[in-house]
């Protein structure tokens, strides 16, 4: 499984957008990561994030393989709406 946390990062490989947001979840950009050098000691060697381009919060999580980030980004999905009363509108991926 993998364990939603937030970080701070210095760089997001996110570029600018044209698209202009008036809400959250209107437009979410996601990036997956990996396979790390070294695994973590819980074993997580891939990292997805997801970040609201209205509100700028970013969401991250561990994988351990590749192939889980769609579970997580439903994970993610059923998390955000709940929070948001909205539903995700559209998802750049990079």
């Amino acid at each position: 499984m993998s364990s939603l946390s937030v970080r701070k990062s210095s760089h997001l490989s996110v570029g600018l957008t044209d698209h202009q947001t008036f809400a959250p979840l209107e437009l979410v950009f996601s990036d997956v990561w990996g396979p790390a050098p070294l695994l973590s000691s819980d074993g997580f060697c891939y990292f997805v994030i997801f970040m609201d381009a209205h509100t700028k919060f970013i969401w991250f999580y561990h994988l351990v393989l590749k192939s889980d980030v769609f579970n997580v980004f439903h994970q993610f999905q059923v998390f955000v709406e709940r929070q948001f009363s909205r539903k995700i509108k559209f998802v750049q991926t990079y």
